[in-house]
């Protein structure tokens, strides 16, 4: 398969990871590192799982670690609806990473439908 740096949805799921990264370190004191240790080891989880399958020989073995990507994106997205619902995160910042997470998981599935 393709060099893992070169497709868009790594890169777009590695600028995921890094956005959230940032953002979980703003929250306060109360969440305890709960919600944001969650989300944080999902969207950090995404891209690398995209470079582990573009390192398989099978077009299998790529698609179980496309799937594992996806599923780390949507549950990505759970966090975030919920860290939105706790207002740990500002509506908009919240909105833009859930909107990236969902470009992200229909990219993947885009991916998985037309592997080589």
């Amino acid at each position: 398969m393709h060099d893992f740096r070169r497709l868009r949805v790594w890169q777009l799921a590695r600028e995921l990871g890094v956005a959230v990264d940032g953002a979980v370190r703003r929250f306060p004191r109360r969440d305890r590192g709960v919600v944001s240790g969650q989300l944080r080891r999902a969207a950090l989880s995404i891209h690398p799982n995209i470079a582990e399958g573009c390192g398989k020989c099978s077009r299998r073995e790529t698609a179980r670690f496309l799937q594992i990507a996806s599923a780390s994106a949507k549950e990505t997205e759970s966090h975030l609806v919920v860290a939105g619902d706790l207002q740990l995160l500002s509506p908009e910042l919240c909105d833009r990473l859930i909107d990236k997470s969902r470009t992200i998981q229909r990219m993947l599935e885009s991916l998985m439908r037309n592997l080589p």
